[in-house]
């Protein structure tokens, strides 16, 4: 494995028991890395998975079956100290910063939480100061350390999630849909906020987003997630100048530009027809239902996930590289 990776994610399937019968297949065959200081963005409609898979990945929900390895080591066979230092490198901002953060608690107690499992948060003057530290860096002030979240708005409760994963000194991060719970205004400056932290503390990211404009600014890869699996995965740049499968090229006209002569100019791709059930996959190709370019060949045989050039791979039987 390049010593490069951190973590590593082949095959894994997430299914979730609906009866005796019958299987939601949530995260299926879903195999990607995150790098060292990279950011790998994670992107798709409402219900592709992509939650589930970034939780299964970091070890929140159990796997049905593939592996993850951080750092090598099996992230869901982890016990005693390893499974700790593991949650210490590991850390997650979720998407609601209300729902994550305990209303009965201080902000103080909030971000210190972390550091007073791991055993690191010192006497209370230290601890104090480092709680402190870490709301001046995420852009609050040292005096709302003994406010209530109640008392905050939307996008510095946020700030406050980021705080108490950063609490720890994580070289890892999850993000859960950090910005889709707030105002447009503010998601920006969550945005810049992480990319910032990212450069000053050699964090490496999987961020998990809707806003497509969003991803394409923070990400360095991005992939592309359709009822469970990974179709598409590319460099940035690479994946939205140069899109190779039938979704995401659907998903990339929906994208506003800012020059309104362009814009004018773009088609936009409408895809026809309803999401297949992930109780009830399609025999073939999960897209086939929907593909403007599916052929007999599409609805009866699964495509192969694989690499067309470097660094950039596909789940399409008739993608190719020109």
């Amino acid at each position: 494995m390049d010593k490069n990776i951190l973590l590593h994610v082949e095959k894994l399937c997430k299914y979730f028991p609906m009866s005796k019968r019958q299987l939601l297949k949530a995260v299926d065959d879903v195999s990607f890395d995150v790098y060292a200081g990279e950011t790998l963005g994670l992107v798709g409609e409402s219900g592709c998975g992509k939650t589930t898979c970034g939780r299964t990945a970091v070890g929140m929900y159990p796997r049905t079956s593939g592996s993850v390895t951080y750092k090598g080591k099996d992230v869901h066979a982890l016990k005693g100290k390893e499974k700790s230092h593991f949650h210490k490198e590991v850390q997650t901002i979720f998407q609601d910063p209300y729902a994550s953060l305990n209303p009965k608690m201080k902000v103080i107690d909030i971000v210190a939480e972390g550091m007073d499992i791991q055993g690191t948060a010192g006497s209370k003057k230290e601890r104090e100061n480092k709680v402190e530290e870490l709301l001046i860096q995420v852009g609050l002030s040292g005096e709302q350390m003994y406010r209530y979240v109640h008392e905050f708005s939307g996008g510095q409760r946020q700030r406050i999630g980021i705080a108490r994963a950063l609490a720890v000194d994580p070289e890892f991060i999850f993000c859960d849909e950090p910005i889709s719970a707030l105002d447009v205004s503010i998601q920006a400056q969550i945005v810049n906020l992480l990319v910032k932290l990212q450069k000053e503390r050699a964090l490496s990211y999987l961020f998990i987003a809707h806003d497509l404009a969003m991803v394409k600014y923070i990400s360095d890869r991005v992939a592309v997630m359709y009822l469970g699996s990974v179709v598409e995965l590319a460099e940035t740049k690479e994946l939205y100048n140069a899109p190779l499968h039938p979704y995401t090229k659907s998903l990339l006209s929906a994208v506003p530009v800012s020059d309104p002569d362009i814009e004018k100019s773009r088609k936009r791709i409408e895809l026809i027809g309803e999401v297949p059930s992930p109780i009830n996959l399609p025999e073939g190709c999960k897209f086939a239902p929907r593909c403007p370019q599916a052929k007999e060949e599409c609805k009866i045989k699964r495509p192969e996930y694989k690499k067309v050039k470097e660094g950039h791979f596909v789940a399409c039987h008739f993608c190719s590289v020109k």
